[in-house]
């Protein structure tokens, strides 16, 4: 025992020469640490402050934005509002009004109850905070820079919260320095700014970034919010949803199959009215749409599930945006079966077979009480496919039809096995038809090319649009403008490539609650705008700055182009096959994909032995 000891002595001193190495924190450094988890970004900031004023029972809660919350996040409200006392311990680290024991934390029913947001949200920014009772004479104001406070004074104010919160990360420049452009922060703030009104609609909510008002919101019901939100054109699109059983009540709102979209964007899951994200739930959703949707494409949603607060918890993520439920397995039926019926209920089934061949899409029937007559086969022995005069359309549609035993080449499962040489086609002169309505049939050099007239189109108007977008683009002015029904989230994305638009040569002008297109780029048809614009919302959303100008282009000439199952000319085809093989690099379409396959005599020869 005596030499154990003396050995733990011994292995300990050169530890203890060494001297002390751990010690505590300082305040301001510990909650910038903390600070580090909570305030991510402005975002953080305006969720933990609109859920506060939610919390207080406000009726009109309002959010004022300058420079994408970089220098003002200001959230004013009409609640209960605090007491001195209450005001100064809010910005205390580990106080709270929402749980005193650890049984708490497992029936919550309020919004954010971290006890360290509003703390680590004053160490890193410059806090002007004023607040009123209805029962006090008088507000009082608490200044605080850096978690410090600088002064505490009584004030004149109406009952209630407000709260700026000003130059954020100013004293932690390598935080402010990993801050998005602009235009993502301020998608982020209207992300969470949207959570809190959906799941409010009896709280009046207005939103105002640099002086613009970009949402006012009126108090109703969840439907009515979810048109002020999403704007008109939904309204005819949703179904209402409604269970109730012993696990879970579930209602709300899905979408109709036909406002689905291959981006996610107007999917929202609330519990006990807590937005979550859920995968597993999400999957309840997309299963109960079986057969309805198209590949990748996403319905929307807008569901409210309560349970029982016991049998969840929600403390698993540091933004309570994920949660664990004691049985996911049952809830995942129930909502399953809830959307089903509501679909079911309102006769939406299956009305097209997306995998289904188009050409079978109308086939007529039997006239009533008719005798169905065999069909006669004519055939032309005089025909020689090898003539000469076999330049007409009809002729060479004839032509085609000899091919269809022929099964059609994948373009997408197929790559180019060499690169074609534009000095090959500068002074190109070469035959071409259209096969299926789909390909362009060509030769170079002893080998066939099955050009796909889509994509060929596509990289020929991408090449052009990105040329006429860094000179003098062309641009046709309407008669009548082209009205797009929107909503504000929209409009606001749009606005922020508004510069990038004229460029292209549109001329954009919006309302509260549309988009007028009073002139186009000559290549775009009236007709093609809608899908234009809706392809802006959905592929622009995230890109930064710098890649607008190709993204527009790519969107425009996958609007624009030759679809697939348009008849052509041989004359047209022959002239976008001269275009497409007078490229630089005609190989692949401005999204990656195969233009053309190549064949040569020897595989051809393969394939007839």
């Amino acid at each position: 025992m005596i030499l154990n000891s003396t050995i733990n002595f011994l292995l300990l001193q050169p530890m203890i020469s060494m001297g002390d190495v751990i010690q505590l924190l300082p305040d301001h450094v510990a909650n910038q640490i903390a600070a580090g988890e909570v305030v991510q970004r402005p975002a953080s900031v305006v969720k933990e402050l609109i859920e506060n004023a939610v919390d207080a029972k406000a009726n009109s809660i309002s959010l004022i934005i300058k420079d994408a919350g970089r220098t003002l996040i200001q959230v004013s409200d009409d609640g209960a509002g605090m007491s001195v006392t209450d005001l100064r311990m809010a910005f205390e680290r580990h106080a709270t009004s929402k749980i005193r024991t650890t049984e708490d934390i497992f029936s919550i029913q309020t919004k954010g109850f971290r006890g360290e947001a509003l703390a680590s949200i004053a160490a890193v920014a410059q806090v002007d905070a004023v607040s009123k009772r209805d029962q006090d004479e008088v507000a009082t104001r608490l200044i605080i820079e850096g978690g410090e406070v600088r002064d505490q004074v009584p004030r004149a104010a109406r009952t209630g919260t407000s709260i700026s919160v000003k130059n954020l990360f100013y004293n932690v420049p390598a935080r402010r320095n990993f801050l998005k452009s602009n235009q993502i922060e301020l998608k982020h703030i209207q992300d969470e700014f949207l959570r809190v009104a959906l799941a409010h609609e009896a709280i009046e909510f207005n939103f105002y970034h640099n002086d613009s008002e970009l949402y006012v919101l009126k108090k109703g019901n969840l439907k009515q919010r979810i048109i002020q939100v999403f704007g008109r054109k939904i309204e005819p699109q949703l179904v209402p949803v409604a269970e109730e059983t012993e696990i879970v009540s579930v209602k709300g709102f899905v979408g109709k199959p036909e406002s689905a979209k291959k981006a996610r964007g107007e999917q929202y899951f609330f519990v006990n009215n807590r937005f979550i994200k859920n995968n597993y739930l999400h999957k309840a959703i997309v299963d109960a749409f079986e057969h309805l949707l198209p590949n990748q494409y996403v319905p929307s949603y807008f569901l409210f599930l309560e349970i029982d607060p016991s049998k969840i918890d929600i403390n698993i993520h540091p933004t309570k945006t994920e949660i664990k439920f004691e049985d996911e397995y049952a809830i995942y039926a129930v909502l399953r079966a809830a959307v089903k019926h509501a679909l079911g209920q309102y006769n939406i089934t299956p009305s097209l077979d997306f995998d289904q061949n188009p050409d079978w899409a109308f086939i007529p029937s039997a006239p009533k009480g008719g005798t169905i007559k065999a069909p006669e086969i004519h055939v032309d022995r005089n025909y020689n496919p090898f003539e000469t005069s076999a330049n007409s359309y009809k002729e060479i549609q004839a032509t085609n039809d000899l091919y269809k035993s022929f099964s059609e080449f994948e373009l997408e499962n197929n790559h180019p096995e060499t690169i074609l040489d534009k000095a090959d086609f500068d002074s190109l002169e070469i035959n071409a038809f259209q096969w299926q309505n789909k390909y362009i049939v060509t030769h170079h050099k002893g080998e066939l090319l099955i050009i796909d007239q889509h994509r060929a189109h596509q990289l020929i108007l991408f090449e052009k649009l990105k040329k006429s977008s860094t000179e003098n683009a062309l641009s046709q002015r309407l008669l009548f403008p082209v009205e797009i029904i929107s909503n504000a989230t929209e409009i606001s994305q749009l606005k922020n490539i508004e510069t990038d638009l004229f460029r292209f040569g549109f001329d954009v002008e919006f309302t509260i609650d549309q988009i007028l297109v009073n002139a186009l780029p000559t290549e775009v048809e009236p007709e093609n705008v809608p899908g234009i614009f809706s392809d802006f919302l959905t592929d622009l959303e995230l890109h930064d700055k710098i890649s607008f100008e190709v993204e527009i282009a790519k969107i425009l000439a996958k609007n624009v182009a030759i679809k697939k199952g348009e008849g052509l000319l041989p004359e047209q085809a022959k002239h976008l096959a001269q275009q497409l093989l007078t490229l630089g690099e005609p190989n692949f379409s401005p999204y990656g994909k195969p233009v053309f396959v190549q064949i040569s005599e020897s595989e051809i020869i393969k394939k007839l032995n």
